[in-house]
């Protein structure tokens, strides 16, 4: 009887049919292929993982980022979402094996302005009985306009910057547009929001707030949504003209209902505290200093507020040095996204803002070769904009505003929606928005960075489906894959379109996840399907050396590649555990359930059918130099039609010291399915031979 060996064609293939796909594997779960000189490659089962941190996170993981500081202690950074409906987010770091909280914390309100400007001074008192235990190491984001003393105090301020601190007020310091200290024109107490007088079918608006500073076609933001005569005002809103320095004219978005006037929201001042924690210095408080500045007599210690953890959807990390970057995104409260900065080798507990940058963003990466952060749909006015780039200094993210002696700066993408997502590939910082990717080069001054659009209709489709690996960068868009080298962009070739891009859940989209294995030259998506209730459960894998795929059913919602902790490190959205991967042959010390399940082999053309009656096994039963112990299940479906339901034979238990088995089934298509479920084994396939023959006519 003839011999003939199962040479499989590398990659899975979904898209052919299961007769069109001979010698192709049709279905794979948890497996990867290796390069092979004969066959191009061969499959095995996937790499392992275990527990990186013994406990749960407190909710879903939607972002990680390793770094080590100049200490050399190595850190795993994390940020979850919101637990439940009311809860909070978590920003962690877990170093040697413990856990630290760090996220940062804040408190608003809504209160009469109270304010008090001394004439030449660029130091304000504002008093805010609400939230007392205000201190040094807080920011306060102003988010309605407060005229006092010739003044226009607005956006974000350090609190206490000239050492003045009471028990229900504290200092900041007005800056001008350069970010210079900007001096009261006069003593005063009086303070002011912005007056709406709208009128009946007019679209002209009226504002009324006192040395408001602003010019024709200067931009008015309305951060907190108010509502007069019947219209709401909220965004930009463009200076049409200026009647005298206490009033402006502006356009509704909608025409007025009546005639009447309304302060910007309802002439309350709305303050958003952020806290950090460290000593309060002596002689602060009620009593210490000189009158009308700091109090009278000896003072008592301001015992310091703590405020709430904020709420977060999902997070951009990244590392300064030492020094941890978070920004924070959160869909129900969009209007104060900041930047935070924690620094692993100082006393403060938690991540505080830098009040510098801006206030709203959707994402931050660090550039290189010069070390700026670049923030993606950021501000200049507090209001969001979705196409806005924006940067720090060199080496200086305390310097936003740019000047001749600095290299900060911005850039609004002129095409596209928004900003989609955005990473510092090898050569080039790359945006994508929802059409095209766009490269951000650094040139140096004048202009620092060049902006080129080098792909259209290859938009990204969420903001974290995009990575760089081996020089290279490979990204999800809405209904493709491609890849950017340097022959430029280039739609990605994907086998198993029809399992991803037919079960993709489109309303959680943003939870896709993209994660390198760079060891293995791996470039994986994890993402939702229609029945996953709305989390990511399945992936589709890439290798970008042998340009083959597949694709299985684990979620992960969170992934750092190879780096100073060591293997690639994912977060699990089930179980909400983080785990370190390639560091066992098990699914955390449970079984791994490998396999996968070829297309039919045409065993014979037209109407005759063939006898297979024995099978030698040839593969790899485990690790080099280690337990040849796995047990692999193989597994035939036999069928004389495409469409038939196949008649099953097996599974068959083989081991290394298995010779062969008799299967003994006849028909004239086949496929093959292969798998483990035992604990502590690794296997490869190799060159499994069969003895066949020709059995009849169909």
């Amino acid at each position: 009887m003839p011999h003939a060996s199962l040479k499989l064609r590398p990659g899975v293939d979904q898209n052919e049919t299961p007769a069109l796909n001979e010698a192709g594997i049709s279905v794979s779960e948890l497996v990867r292929f290796i390069p092979d000189r004969q066959q191009g490659a061969l499959v095995q089962k996937l790499g392992g993982w275990t527990k990186y941190y013994p406990n749960t996170t407190p909710a879903i993981t939607r972002a990680l980022w390793a770094w080590q500081d100049t200490l050399a202690n190595k850190h795993l950074a994390y940020g979850t979402e919101e637990v439940g409906v009311t809860g909070s987010a978590q920003l962690g770091v877990i170093t040697n094996g413990v856990a630290d909280d760090i996220t940062p914390r804040s408190t608003s309100d809504n209160v009469t302005a109270a304010a008090s400007s001394t004439s030449g001074s660029s130091f304000v008192i504002i008093t805010d009985a609400t939230t007392t235990g205000i201190t040094q190491y807080n920011t306060v984001y102003i988010a309605t306009q407060i005229s006092v003393g010739g003044l226009i105090l607005f956006g974000l301020y350090q609190c206490d910057p000239d050492g003045y601190l009471g028990a229900t007020s504290y200092s900041v310091q007005a800056l001008d547009s350069l970010g210079s200290p900007l001096p009261a024109t006069s003593t005063s107490t009086t303070t002011t929001l912005p007056l709406f007088s709208v009128v009946s079918g007019a679209a002209s608006v009226t504002v009324t707030l006192a040395n408001h500073g602003y010019l024709p076609g200067s931009t008015f933001p309305v951060l907190m949504s108010t509502t007069v005569g019947g219209t709401t005002f909220y965004g930009d809103f463009v200076v049409e003209s200026v009647i005298s320095s206490s009033q402006f004219t502006i356009n509704a978005l909608t025409l007025p209902t009546s005639t009447t006037t309304g302060y910007l929201n309802g002439n309350q001042a709305h303050f958003i505290y952020n806290f950090g924690v460290g000593a309060i210095s002596s002689g602060t408080g009620y009593g210490v200093g000189t009158y009308g500045s700091g109090g009278y007599g000896t003072g008592t210690a301001v015992a310091p507020s703590t405020g709430t953890a904020i709420n977060a959807d999902d997070w951009s990390l990244d590392n300064w040095g030492e020094i941890l970057l978070a920004c924070p995104t959160y869909e129900q409260s969009p209007q104060f996204q900041p930047i935070y900065e924690w620094d692993p080798t100082d006393s403060n507990p938690q991540a505080t803002v830098i009040p510098q940058a801006p206030p709203v963003n959707s994402g931050i990466f660090v550039a290189m070769p010069q070390r700026q952060i670049i923030a993606f749909g950021s501000t200049f006015t507090g209001i969001q904009d979705p196409l806005l780039v924006r940067w720090c200094d060199v080496s200086n993210y305390n310097d936003w505003i740019a000047t001749v002696i600095n290299q900060a700066g911005s850039y609004r993408i002129p095409k596209g929606s928004r900003i989609v997502g955005a990473i510092q590939a090898a050569q080039q910082a790359l945006l994508w928005t929802d059409i095209g990717v766009w490269s951000m080069q650094y040139i140096g001054q004048p202009y620092v960075y060049s902006f080129n659009e080098v792909g259209s209709g290859c938009g990204l489709i969420a903001k974290k489906a995009a990575a760089s690996i081996n020089g290279a960068v490979y990204w999800m868009g809405p209904s493709q894959f491609f890849s950017m080298t340097g022959q430029g962009v280039q739609p990605v070739s994907c086998p198993i379109w029809d399992v991803i891009f037919q079960d993709l859940d489109q309303t959680n989209l943003e939870k896709i996840r993209v994660g390198v294995n760079s060891r293995f030259g791996e470039i994986t998506w994890y993402y939702p399907t229609m029945s996953s209730g709305g989390e990511v459960n399945a992936y589709a894998k890439y290798n970008v050396f042998l340009q083959v795929w597949d694709f299985g059913s684990l979620g992960r919602s969170a992934w750092v590649d190879q780096s100073v902790i060591g293997p690639p490190v994912g977060a699990d959205p089930t179980s909400r555990y983080i785990y370190q991967h390639e560091t066992s042959q098990n699914a955390d010390g449970q079984p791994m359930l490998s396999s996968f399940q070829t297309g039919y082999f045409a065993m014979a053309e037209a109407d005759v059918k063939m006898f297979v009656d024995q099978v030698w096994p040839d593969m790899k039963w485990g690790y080099y130099d280690g337990s040849q112990n796995a047990t692999v299940n193989l597994t035939f479906y036999v069928a004389d039609y495409a469409g038939q339901t196949p008649t099953t034979y097996g599974p068959y238990p083989l081991t290394q010291g298995t010779t062969f088995i008799s299967p003994r089934f006849r028909g004239r298509l086949v496929s093959i399915g292969l798998g483990s479920s035992d604990i502590d084994s690794f296997w490869r396939i190799g060159n499994i031979r069969y003895r066949v023959q020709p059995d009849g006519k169909f």
